[in-house]
């Protein structure tokens, strides 16, 4: 049986960029596989009373997470630039990467989105951003099309009533098994567990 890690990430999550461009190669060291899950933090927030990123509603923490930002991304060789508005709508990206089947062309384009966003400071809710992704990974860009696929949309519905399900309040999540850990700095406990199954 493969090892196997879930990857649980929200696009406006700004730790979820930092393990979106570090999980594959640290995963592949150890043989396992990684399953990359989209869904949506504003209905889990919801249910928290939060109606904006907690980020934004305690603005010490905000400070901190930006200046803890600049720190990671400097040290693993990133490039980082604050997105305006903050937090960034990535429904449609979280559409589009639920369309994409194939799991190394769903982690590109994946990838892709999250440096637009915080690389590059662009805004992913914005159509010909998704389709420079689109087209950087090599998919096509009338792909976009499927983010108004009812199918679709009901996938990412269940995806993140799924999340809510399984105990997750935050990104980035990691699942292995039914053992949740959160954040960044908890990928490679994940990791281990996933050896060691």
């Amino acid at each position: 049986m493969q090892r196997r890690i879930q990857f649980w990430f929200e696009f406006a999550s700004t730790y979820s960029y930092l393990s979106a461009m570090r999980i594959e190669q640290a995963a592949a060291q150890h043989d396992v596989v990684v399953e990359w899950h989209p869904f949506l933090l504003g209905p889990i927030f919801a249910a928290q009373g939060w109606n904006n990123s907690p980020f934004n509603i305690y603005p010490a923490k905000g400070r901190y997470m930006w200046r803890d930002m600049e720190r990671l991304t400097a040290q693993r060789g990133l490039s980082f630039r604050q997105p305006d508005p903050f937090p960034q709508n990535g429904l449609k990206a979280a559409r589009l990467t639920l369309s994409i089947e194939d799991q190394s062309h769903r982690a590109r384009f994946v990838r892709a989105v999250y440096t637009a966003e915080f690389a590059r400071g662009q805004n992913v809710s914005d159509d010909a951003v998704l389709v420079d992704c689109l087209k950087s990974t090599g998919l096509p860009d009338d792909l976009l099309d499927r983010t108004q696929d009812p199918e679709i949309k009901s996938d990412l519905i269940e995806q993140t009533k799924t999340a809510q399900a399984k105990g997750l309040f935050g990104a980035p999540s990691f699942l292995v098994g039914d053992e949740l850990y959160w954040g960044d700095d908890r990928l490679d406990d994940a990791i281990r567990l996933a050896v060691n199954i």
